[in-house]
């Protein structure tokens, strides 16, 4: 594959894993902004992979500890 035809391919990528996180499809969206990222380091998704990483991993001690 080109690099021209990897960067569309991970764009393709970033954009399905931005829809299945609007769908709340949180795996599926983790599984596209990887793909993304392997094909294509500097994509967005790099980002918005971390960003949901984020938001997965946030933990708050009053919701669990009443």
């Amino acid at each position: 594959m080109s690099t021209e035809e990897s960067k569309a391919r991970a764009q393709d990528l970033y954009l399905q894993g931005n829809a299945f996180r609007k769908e709340q499809k949180w795996s599926e969206a983790l599984n596209a902004y990887e793909a993304a990222a392997a094909l294509d380091a500097e994509s967005p998704a790099v980002a918005a992979r971390k960003m949901l990483m984020n938001i997965m991993e946030y933990y708050c001690k009053e919701y669990y500890n009443p």
